[in-house]
């Protein structure tokens, strides 16, 4: 399923999260297009991402893992479902291609005065799985770390005169 209708009815099943990013719509799409720029702010503050492999193609997968600031490592896995250049990303995520708590998630990019407004919404399969990742791992905090630690690489990357 692709597009609306498979989030209709789902808002107590979602975790949703909105920033505006300072830079072109391009520019912010194309941060999560490359392991090299994932891993430079993929997660929560304090977390750090290694990729193992990745193809960014919709059926390709990224297989990373997540290290915690107490040393804790988290295996992850994604199917990249839709690339809309520069529009969207949607994806499934867990920890492996068998997780049986595997999410959805949807990457939109609108163009906004000074920015681009990422949202990401992310997609459980219950509403108790949402409230679990939510109380037990800090999920929708996590999100929001997760945006900001985008906006301050992308400053980075300007500031410094690079290109994404």
């Amino acid at each position: 399923m692709t597009g609306s209708e498979r989030w209709d009815g789902t808002e107590d099943r979602q975790i949703v999260v909105h920033r505006v990013i300072a830079g072109p719509r391009r520019l912010v799409f194309k941060a999560w297009t490359e392991a090299r720029h994932l891993e430079a702010w993929w997660g929560p503050h304090g977390f750090s991402t290694t990729t193992n492999s990745f193809d960014f193609r919709p059926g390709g997968i990224w297989d990373f893992q997540m290290h915690g600031p107490d040393g804790t490592t988290y295996p992850n896995w994604v199917r990249w479902h839709e690339i809309v250049e520069p529009e969207r990303i949607v994806y499934v995520q867990g920890s492996s291609a068998d997780d049986p708590n595997a999410f959805v998630s949807s990457i939109t990019f609108v163009e906004r005065a000074g920015g681009t407004e990422v949202t990401l919404r992310t997609l459980f399969n219950s509403k108790a799985q949402r409230d679990d990742v939510v109380e037990r791992y800090g999920a929708l905090e996590g999100a929001r770390q997760t945006l900001e630690r985008l906006s301050e690489y992308l400053v980075t990357l300007a500031s410094a005169g690079a290109r994404v």
